[in-house]
């Protein structure tokens, strides 16, 4: 069962209930855009679901909302930005604007993250330099949760990537974790009682198990298409955590179950390529319109209308969204409503909130 929420009440919800845990309003819109564009895609995992945990983790100190995230050094294509233990939403949006600045100015910049937290959908980030025109790249680490090729034990986060490359319409967009699924997908088919393909997670011997109730205590994730997506998780370890200064693997604190009180120490990257610096613009978008053609027009499979680049089906599903609604899952109009609870809101599109 589905609940369903125009995109301007989600927005609002998510506003007040921050601002109530005590972020400062501008805090509290920046965290809003983030989680709410996320549903509008149909990426639940990473949208408003979350937004209980990081409530919680606000009105407990371990995020502050009275600090802003800060350049600490910096070059002409380079900086670092101390979050402060902010919200990494605000973190993250601040630094990728950084590098935007500066890719401007030199054609490419890299900027680093340290003392953040946990930034939701990584797709968002890299969104912001795509409808700037210029090509974006974010990325971020955190505490262990994927086996390594070979282990018997979490080695890596499910440390995520994602790029975006402007098309003129809608950005080229990819947003993965370097596990074979994000850890919010165990969790929303143990919440909604869905069983879980074998190839998801390990048990603690190792071995393929479709329980998502071991994840995460007793069990790891397997890291995407085996060595490949180990050997991804530690270049973004390295961009995020080891060049910025973050804490790295289980230095990180669990942003979910770890010590509300505390910082968790995330790190994240995030980079910015300026087109217009290398070529005319207008020549780059036709060329990226003409390969978008040419994968329209390949051979689809049977039973399949035509082959989609990355994020089409999510664009077309925010179009709607934005028009009808997003229609919530029963997980995460169940985590909104418990939230709704804690803080006193009684919106009348929630179920059990009247």
């Amino acid at each position: 069962m589905t609940t369903r929420v125009m995109v301007d009440d989600l927005r609002a919800f998510c506003i007040e209930a921050l601002c109530r845990a005590g972020a400062k309003r501008t805090h509290a819109e920046t965290v809003a855009d983030v989680l709410v564009m996320t549903d509008t895609w149909g990426t639940f995992t990473h949208g408003t679901k979350l937004l209980r945990d990081y409530v919680k983790r606000v009105r407990a100190g371990g995020l502050r909302s009275d600090t802003e995230p800060a350049v600490v050094s910096s070059g002409p294509a380079w900086a670092i930005v101390d979050g402060g233990s902010c919200l990494g939403h605000v973190t993250s949006v601040f630094a990728m604007q950084q590098a935007i600045e500066r890719a401007r100015k030199t054609g490419i910049a890299y900027v680093g993250v340290r003392n953040s937290c946990h930034f939701g959908g990584a797709g968002y980030y890299a969104w912001l330099a795509a409808k700037e025109g210029l090509i974006g790249v974010s990325m971020a680490n955190d505490i262990p949760s994927v086996a390594a090729a070979g282990s018997r034990r979490s080695v890596t986060g499910s440390n995520p990537l994602a790029y975006a490359v402007p098309t003129g319409a809608d950005p080229l967009l990819l947003d993965i974790a370097s596990s074979t699924v994000a850890g919010g997908k165990v969790y929303a088919a143990f919440q909604r009682g869905e069983p879980i393909p074998n190839n998801w997670i390990l048990d603690e011997e190792g071995h393929p198990s479709t329980d998502s109730s071991l994840y995460p205590a007793k069990a790891a994730l397997t890291p995407l298409a085996n060595h490949k997506g180990y050997g991804i998780a530690l270049l973004i370890e390295t961009l995020s955590g080891l060049l910025t200064g973050a804490q790295i693997t289980w230095q990180v604190g669990s942003w979910i179950w770890g010590d509300a009180t505390q910082p968790t120490g995330h790190g994240a990257a995030f980079i910015a390529i300026d087109i217009a610096a290398m070529g005319p613009r207008d020549v780059f978008e036709s060329r990226i319109n003409g390969l978008i053609r040419e994968i329209h027009e390949s051979p689809a499979a049977d039973g399949v209308e035509k082959v989609l680049i990355p994020h089409e089906r999510e664009w077309n599903l925010r179009r709607h969204a934005l028009v009808h609604g997003i229609e919530l899952p029963s997980d995460v109009a169940g985590k909104l409503s418990g939230l709704a609870e804690d803080i006193g809101l009684r919106p009348d599109w929630l179920p059990h909130c009247h």
